[in-house]
């Protein structure tokens, strides 16, 4: 598959061409499904446990007789109404953690990529340094290229600093490295924009 490379200065680079088992594949929903679920599932966090009646290292004997004690007829002092007993339905520790198979989440990443290749939705930038570090001049640009309501943008080995300073303020751009491209915030973004060496770091990690 062949891609126009694109820069800030309007003017086409030579075209790229991106290896058709990274960007060529026809996206599955169930797949898309099942890693975007175990990505949100991997980020939530549970709560500490509490330590309930049966945990609290308390006395077991029994307070008073049963009747004519004028007091309520408690059984232990592990009880909710003590100080020092149990907690009533307190906070349990959960697991939000569900494994996936490393070849689904890889196909589901190889899926995310393809979708945007199939619908039109992907650019690919030859470099994305901003004159001066600044918002205004970027946000000229992308009136240019036209990147829609929110792009996604992914770099090399690291954000090319002068772009990453002047998308720190536009809600509708987010950057990533290579490293941390993920399905969620792919999908999730109007366009996917990607530099020549996102290209390579992500065709070379898919190859091994």
């Amino acid at each position: 598959m062949k891609v126009k490379v694109q820069s800030f200065a309007g003017t086409d680079a030579a075209d790229i061409e991106l290896n058709d088992e990274v960007f060529g594949l026809d996206p599955r929903a169930d797949i898309l499904h099942r890693v975007v679920t175990w990505q949100l599932e991997k980020r939530r966090a549970t709560a500490r446990g509490t330590r309930e009646r049966a945990d609290v290292a308390r006395s077991g004997k029994k307070l008073g007789r049963q009747k004519g004690g004028g007091v309520a007829r408690h059984g232990d002092r592990r009880a909710p109404v003590f100080i020092g007993g149990g907690k009533a339905h307190g906070a349990r520790v959960r697991d939000f953690n569900p494994s996936l198979n490393k070849k689904v989440r890889a196909l589901g990443l190889k899926m995310a990529l393809s979708s945007h290749a199939k619908a039109g939705s992907l650019i690919v930038m030859d470099a994305l340094t901003v004159d001066g570090n600044k918002t205004k001049s970027l946000k000229g640009d992308l009136a240019k290229l036209g990147w829609g309501n929110r792009a996604l943008v992914i770099d090399g080995d690291a954000v090319e600093t002068s772009f990453a300073l002047a998308a720190g303020n536009l809600r509708e751009v987010d950057v990533l490295p290579a490293i941390g491209a993920n399905v969620y915030d792919i999908i999730k973004a109007d366009t996917l924009v990607l530099t020549r060496a996102a290209v390579e770091k992500l065709e070379a990690r898919f190859n091994g």
